[in-house]
This record gives C-alpha cells, structure tokens and sequence, in this order.
C-alpha cells in the first residue's frame, strides 16, 4: 500500500473520523493504525452525530483536528432501498449532516475528507455503455431514480462552495473479504443478476490513496475509482477462477431487475484521469488488473480465516 509522503507536515496531522462504526470507517481506522497513530493522540474518533451541530462543533474545537474524514451517513440495510421508507433520516445524515461537518471545518480551516458517491450518474446519449466516455468531475447528478442518489446529488453541488472540502465519489466499493458491504459479496447472494459495466473502487488501492490526498489537503471532486469499467459477469468470473469454481449465477435483465426494487440502481462509467494524475506516487491500477488482484489477496485472506476452501458461500438452491 502506498504510505504518506516523507513530509515534515505528516508530524502534526491530527486526524479525527466521523463514521467509526461503519464499513469504510473502520478501514480508515485500521490503516490509520498500520501507519503508526494512535488513537487518542494523533488519531480521534468523533462521538457526535453530524446532524447535532453545536455538538460537533463543540467537538473540533476540543481535538483541534488538521484532519477530518467523514466517513458517516446512511446507505440503507440491506440496501438502498430502504432510503425510501426513511426519507426523512437519510437527509438528515446525508445532506444536514454532510453539509454541517464540511461548513464547521471550513470556519475553522480544518481540512475535510467527505467518502460521497458516484452512483448520481446514469449512461446517457452523451455517456453511452461501451462508448469508453466517462462522467467528468465537472458533470453534475443526471440520476435520481433512488432517494440516496437524489440527496447525493444534490449534497454534492452544495459541498463545492467549500474550499477546505475534498469530495471522493467512490462507486461499488469492493474489498479482499467477504463482508456483507463488500459489492462482490452482495451480488454473490442475488438469484439474479445484470450484467452492466460499471466503474468501481478497490478498496485496497484507493482508501490509501484518500489518505495522501488528504496530506496534500487537495479539494473539490474526484471520481475516486479505479480506471475502466467491470461488468458484474467478469467480476463473478473471477471469484470463479480464484475462490469457487463450483459457484454458478444467472443473469436477468434491467427491466426484471426493476420490477423487484423499489428504487432504481445507477450504472455509469467515470472518468478518473484526474485522480490518476494527482497521485503519481499511488498505484491505481486498471479495474480488471485490480480486481484479479483482489482475488488473489481475498484467496490468502479466505485461507488464513479458515474459511477457504469449505466454509464459502453456498446457494441454497444449487
């Protein structure tokens, strides 16, 4: 993994993560360590909520952070479906509560690291499937067909007035395990899937990657995903090749697909030269390359649990 710059400035970082109990905060946590902090010292843990402002506000004002990560909000379980039935909590933990955080730090000239999404874009005309013509930074929200992605999108035009505000569009984020949150968990379990390209984060690769940016206090958006487009087939393929090769699936189309969700899914392809450029000093590999990476870790990873080769996941009806 890449590790920060030989930089004076890394010695009086102090960090503080919003999200400590989350899939993506705890990764942050967990790096953050291997890296040497502390948590108490150099590494803090916010106990507020976003939405209470006078309490987060009272919070910075006592650690004092040159860094925030914010890494909090609602996703929905078991997905986002469930931003339907609960419009009112998902803005007030993705909109009230992201735009809270990013405005105290930027009073305070705290830099401010906000993990959003890319899933507020969808293929159109402009950006057809296959076409290798990726939304751009500068593009604004095209999708709204889901709750989540609406409030997503809209949080994000209002974050760009932030000058302190890093903003990272991570898309399907994958991972070297079997978590529930991990994508390739995830459509392992559907009775069927689509078969869509998509770009999409490897984790491994790119929670690194946020930390250096953030040492570089870099701001404003970035598709924060790997290079290219996967589609769902090719990324089960290759837990085929590397984990199961008994592990069958089937495909349905986006029509059927929509006919089992209350909320539509996006799938796009973003444009990440501007990242790739930014960091000279981090591997970003190409999402194929990354993704047979992710294999091969997840394979030795399997193994060390116990779980590889006979506690997989298995289909009921297989």
């Amino acid at each position: 993994m890449p590790i920060f710059s030989e930089n004076l400035s890394i010695l009086t970082m102090s960090i503080l993560i919003f999200g400590k109990n989350g899939w993506i905060g705890g990764k942050l946590i967990a790096l953050l360590q291997e890296q040497g902090r502390v948590i108490g010292k150099d590494l803090f843990l916010a106990e507020n909520r976003m939405q209470n402002r006078e309490a987060v506000a009272a919070e910075l004002d006592e650690i004092k952070p040159t860094h925030v990560l914010n890494a909090a909000g609602v996703t929905g379980r078991p997905n986002v479906d469930w931003c339907e039935d609960n419009k009112a909590e998902t803005v007030r933990a993705n909109v009230i509560g992201t735009l809270n955080l990013s405005d105290l730090c930027d009073e305070r000239g705290i830099h401010c690291t906000v993990f959003a999404t890319g899933c507020i874009f969808e293929y159109d005309e402009a950006h057809k499937l296959g076409s290798g013509v990726g939304f751009t930074e500068e593009d604004e929200a095209n999708f709204d067909k889901s709750w989540y992605s609406k409030t997503k999108g809209m949080v994000e035009q209002m974050l760009k007035v932030y000058e302190h505000t890093l903003v990272l569009r991570v898309r399907m984020p994958i991972s070297d395990d079997l978590s529930p949150r991990n994508f390739i968990t995830k459509i392992m379990k559907y009775d069927n899937i689509v078969n869509v390209p998509n770009s999409m984060t490897v984790l491994h690769e790119l929670l690194p990657a946020s930390l250096v940016m953030a040492e570089k206090r870099l701001t404003g958006i970035y598709n924060f995903c790997n290079p290219g487009v996967i589609s769902h087939n090719e990324m089960l393929d290759l837990y085929i090749k590397h984990i199961d090769p008994t592990y069958t699936y089937t495909n349905f189309s986006l029509e059927d697909q929509d006919k089992i969700l209350k909320a539509g899914r996006s799938n796009n392809e973003l444009e990440c030269s501007k990242l790739v450029d930014a960091l000279p000093e981090c591997t970003i590999n190409e999402i194929h390359v990354a993704c047979d990476l992710v294999f091969q870790r997840m394979k030795e990873n399997l193994t060390a649990d116990g779980t590889y080769p006979d506690k997989l996941f298995k289909r009921a009806n297989r």
